[in-house]
C-alpha cells in the first residue's frame, strides 16, 4: 500500500476521488464540487475568473484546486488536462458540467448564436473528454459524467439550438460509453429536469423578437420560463447528492435521468415515439429490398 492510500486509510477515506468539473461558479457545478469536498474528495474545478479562483481555493484549503479555463477555447483543454494531471494527480471522476442556455425562436435566431450554444455544450465537453480519455484508458478505471438536460429527449419552442445541442452531447455520450467499457471508464450522460439555478435566469442567452407571428406561442413560454426561475421543482444539492451515489456505482448506467419531471416528460415523449412506431411500422418496413 502506497503512502497516499496509507493517509486515505487513516483518515477513513479509502474510497476519496480527484473530480474534475467544468464550471463550478454556480449552480450544478458549484452544488456537485461542495458535495464532493465534504464528502473527502479533491476537486479541481474551473472558472472563468481569478475572483471565483480565489473563492474556490480558499472555501475548503487544500482539496479545492480552481483552474482557469473557458471550455470553448479548445487548444487550452488538453493542456490543462495535463498539468493537472501531474501537478495534481490522477483524476478518477470528469463532470462537464459547464453550459448555457440559449432561448429564441429559431427564425429569429442569428447563425452566430447556434455556433456559440454549440461550442460550449458540446464541443468543450468533447474537447474535455478528449483530454482525459488517453489518461483514463490507460489507467484503465475512471468516470465521465456528462450534465446534459431533459432537453436532450423532449424539446419545446424556443430552445431549439439548446435542445440540439443536448441531444448532441447524449448521442456522444452513448457512444463514447461503448467505446471505453472494455478499459474499465464508465460514462455517464446525466439529464436533469428543471432545478433551480441559474439557467433560466441570468446565465441564459436570450434573442431578441423580431416576428410577430411567433407572438401567440412563444412570448407566453418566454414569460412562463422567466417567472418560474428560481421557483423549479428540482434542488440542485439533492441533484449533487446523486451524482455522488452514480459515480459510486459499480456499475454505472449510460443514462440517467434527474428530476421527477424529467421523468414524467421523458417517459410521455417514449411512449408517444412508441406508439408512432407502432402505428406508421408497414410504412417503415415497405422499404426493405423484397
Amino acid at each position: 500500500m502506497d503512502l497516499r492510500a496509507r493517509i486515505a486509510k487513516n483518515c477513513g477515506m479509502e474510497n476519496a476521488k480527484t473530480f474534475f468539473v467544468t464550471g463550478v461558479s454556480s449552480g450544478f457545478g458549484r452544488a456537485i464540487a461542495n458535495a464532493a469536498l465534504a464528502a473527502g474528495h479533491k476537486v479541481i474545478g474551473t472558472v472563468r475568473n481569478a475572483r471565483a479562483a480565489t473563492d474556490f481555493d480558499l472555501q475548503f484549503h487544500g482539496r479545492a484546486h480552481a483552474r482557469l479555463l473557458d471550455v470553448s477555447e479548445f487548444d487550452k483543454v488538453a493542456s490543462l488536462a495535463a498539468e493537472v494531471e501531474e501537478q495534481l494527480g490522477p483524476v478518477d471522476v470528469v463532470i462537464n458540467n459547464a453550459g448555457y442556455g440559449h432561448e429564441g425562436v429559431f427564425e429569429e435566431s442569428p447563425m452566430e448564436e447556434m455556433r456559440r450554444q454549440f461550442d460550449v455544450n458540446v464541443f468543450g465537453a468533447v474537447a474535455v473528454m478528449k483530454a482525459f480519455v488517453p489518461f483514463m484508458r490507460q489507467r484503465r478505471r475512471g468516470h465521465i459524467v456528462n450534465i446534459t438536460s431533459m432537453g436532450g429527449y423532449i424539446t419545446m419552442p424556443g430552445i431549439a439550438y439548446y435542445c440540439g445541442s443536448k441531444f448532441a452531447l447524449e448521442g456522444i455520450s452513448e457512444t463514447l460509453a461503448k467505446e471505453m467499457k472494455s478499459f474499465g471508464v464508465a460514462v455517464t450522460a446525466v439529464a436533469p429536469g428543471s432545478f433551480r439555478t441559474d439557467w433560466a435566469g441570468r446565465s441564459m442567452v436570450r434573442s431578441d423578437r423580431s416576428i410577430s407571428d411567433y407572438n401567440t406561442l412563444f412570448d407566453p413560454i418566454r414569460q412562463a420560463r422567466i417567472d418560474k426561475s428560481g421557483k423549479q421543482l428540482g434542488d440542485p444539492d439533492k441533484a449533487a447528492q446523486a451524482i455522488l451515489a452514480l459515480v459510486g456505482m459499480a456499475e454505472p448506467p449510460e443514462h440517467l435521468l434527474i428530476g421527477s419531471d424529467a421523468l414524467g416528460l421523458v417517459r410521455a415523449k417514449l411512449e408517444a415515439m412508441l406508439a408512432s412506431l407502432d402505428r406508421h411500422e408497414a410504412l417503415t418496413r415497405s422499404t426493405d429490398i423484397a
